[in-house]
């Protein structure tokens, strides 16, 4: 079994491991506000692989060749073919960039809107339209947009009035202009397409506003949206709805919710992301970690790299292999000792040490605490994914 397909390890772990990102969780209280998060990774800088494979088939479709965005980090094949990985931020942004020099933004927005049919980005879009109503999906996609989004920049605000409820899509991220209009018009379209999906009729806003300069036609947007009560230059982006139209019950399983919440919540528990060049290091070395622990020459091999040339990428990037190396079998002695069954002995194999002494002594200059403490955990102590980070041991 490899260390990418171990389950998320458990609680015990946040005492001896590099915590996850976290945001304050805004409770809805019916008015303004930024539905946030508790307790839920962010992986700010990162978006789900799902929405890198729409925004490089979108691109495709429109003319971009794939030769453009193909070495970009993270669209390798095989993390972008795997839904436990997260492509960087930067990453879609230049495919979103391409696509707006191949086209003009407003026509991209609808473009991207044509290619995003229900169950394109994956969980996310179940969130939203399999809830009692589409306002109570509203607020679960906005829980766990770092599902599909990077929640480091992006947010969604809800307004709610007496007849009209109000969605403002917030990106924090330094785009340009022609980018930035893209991506949050068709976001809007999106909340827009689901709601409409989720209720199985079509659901037309009241009002659109885009912080973007009016395009000299708008029949794009028009198409986009449905209707041409669209005000341009707006300090937010933002979709209005009646309010009956999203707090109307419809259809649904009771109890999908939950479970729903449930898969989004482990999901990203053991979310890889692929931030940099490292990033991609130490999901490989995971990836390669079996029975026994990887060596140099495996790890080379994985990355197309000469052993000389891997050691010398690690050292630019302030690490060494041996330093990886301890810090992957500090990471899977954590998840050998909280998630299975093993015996000492076994794990000790497993990880590399001669004995169960050097194991022992391992976990106790890790911690300060025996291998019982950490194997009979605190079930109070706090949720997180162990990081393989740099190890002076």
């Amino acid at each position: 079994m490899t260390l990418d397909r171990i389950p998320q390890p458990s609680k015990c772990l946040a005492c001896h491991t590099q915590g996850l990102t976290r945001q304050n969780d805004l409770r809805h209280q019916g008015k303004p506000e930024h539905l946030g998060t508790t307790d839920i990774p962010q992986f700010p800088g990162t978006v789900a692989a799902a929405f890198t494979r729409l925004n490089a088939t979108a691109a495709t479709r429109l003319g971009v060749s794939s030769d453009k965005y193909a070495d970009l980090v993270g669209m390798a094949p095989q993390h972008l073919a795997n839904d436990r990985y997260r492509t960087p931020a930067s990453t879609n942004v230049r495919i979103w960039e391409l696509m707006t020099l191949q086209a003009p933004w407003h026509e991209v927005s609808l473009h991207m809107a044509h290619q995003s049919p229900l169950g394109t980005l994956g969980l996310w879009d179940y969130l939203l339209t399999q809830a009692p109503t589409p306002l109570e999906g509203l607020r679960d996609a906005a829980r766990f947009v770092a599902t599909v989004a990077d929640a480091g920049t992006e947010a969604l605000r809800i307004e709610e009035k007496a007849q009209h409820i109000t969605l403002s899509h917030v990106n924090e991220a330094h785009l340009t202009d022609d980018v930035a209009s893209a991506i949050r018009a068709y976001s809007l379209s999106l909340f827009q397409l689901r709601i409409s999906e989720s209720t199985r009729r079509a659901v037309i806003p009241t009002k659109v506003s885009l912080a973007a300069r009016a395009p000299r036609s708008q029949q794009s947007l028009i198409r986009l949206y449905g209707t041409n009560a669209i005000d341009f230059a707006g300090p937010v982006n933002s979709i209005t709805f009646k309010t009956a139209d999203l707090i109307a019950p419809q259809p649904h399983a009771p109890g999908l919710s939950s479970l729903l919440r449930r898969h989004a919540e482990q999901q990203l528990a053991e979310a890889v992301p692929l931030r940099d060049w490292l990033d991609i290091f130490r999901a490989t070395l995971r990836a390669a970690q079996d029975s026994e622990m990887p060596t140099l020459k495996d790890a080379s091999r994985q990355m197309s790299l000469s052993t000389r040339t891997l050691q010398r990428r690690l050292e630019e990037h302030q690490t060494t292999w041996s330093q990886e190396l301890q810090a992957l079998r500090r990471e899977h002695t954590f998840r050998l000792l909280s998630m299975t069954g093993l015996s000492l002995s076994s794990i000790a194999d497993r990880v590399g040490y001669a004995d169960t002494g050097g194991l022992r002594r391992a976990v106790q200059r890790w911690t300060g605490q025996p291998v019982s403490a950490v194997r009979d955990h605190d079930a109070d102590c706090p949720p997180t994914k162990p990081s393989i980070a740099r190890d002076n041991s």
